[in-house]
């Protein structure tokens, strides 16, 4: 999947956390998803009709009432929602709230290499500088990505690198996600 996608699909803060939890096999009703994900409805609404959008969920025809639907997963939605049950795993259980931020999962993705700010960025093209600035400082202080300033350059430079948990979401993520596209 090209990284454009993947920034589509994460935008929604519960649509990781509800692929993962359909590709686990939790009914695709919205009780037990909404318990499953810790969701509140409007954000879980929100979510769910993002992800049918995108064509990764539909409705399960012939199943559920027609004010309680069944949803399932489409065939791109088996995909992507493999990648959201591994990202899930990965991550500790102190740490899903960071997951469920627009930036974290593609700043990550784009990752692999240790990079600068602007690089990160170029990747990234729709991400303004604030909203890279404050994500790097979040997973920075979730120690998810180590900066290193070069003191050599003038002016000084920053290098950011994924370790820790961030390392393994971004190893997870460089083998499905191009950054090109």
């Amino acid at each position: 999947m090209y990284i454009n996608t993947f920034i589509n699909i994460t935008s929604r803060a519960w649509a990781l956390p509800i692929l993962a939890r359909l590709q686990e096999g939790v009914p695709g009703r919205q009780a037990p998803l909404l318990k499953a994900t810790g969701a509140n409805r409007s954000a879980f609404a929100l979510s769910m009709t993002h992800l049918i959008e995108i064509g990764l969920v539909e409705r399960n025809p012939g199943y559920g009432h027609p004010l309680r639907p069944e949803f399932r997963l489409t065939l791109a939605g088996e995909k992507s929602a493999h990648l959201a049950s591994d990202i899930i795993l990965a991550t500790g259980a102190r740490d899903q709230d960071l997951l469920r931020r627009t930036w974290v999962l593609p700043i990550l993705a784009s990752l692999n290499q240790d990079d600068h700010f602007n690089q990160i960025r170029h990747r990234l093209s729709n991400i303004s500088d604030r909203a890279l600035s404050h994500s790097l400082k979040s997973l920075e202080e979730r120690e998810w990505v180590l900066r290193c300033v070069d003191q050599v350059a003038r002016p000084p430079r920053s290098e950011y690198r994924a370790v820790n948990t961030g390392l393994a979401i971004s190893q997870i993520t460089g083998a499905v996600v191009e950054l090109g596209g």
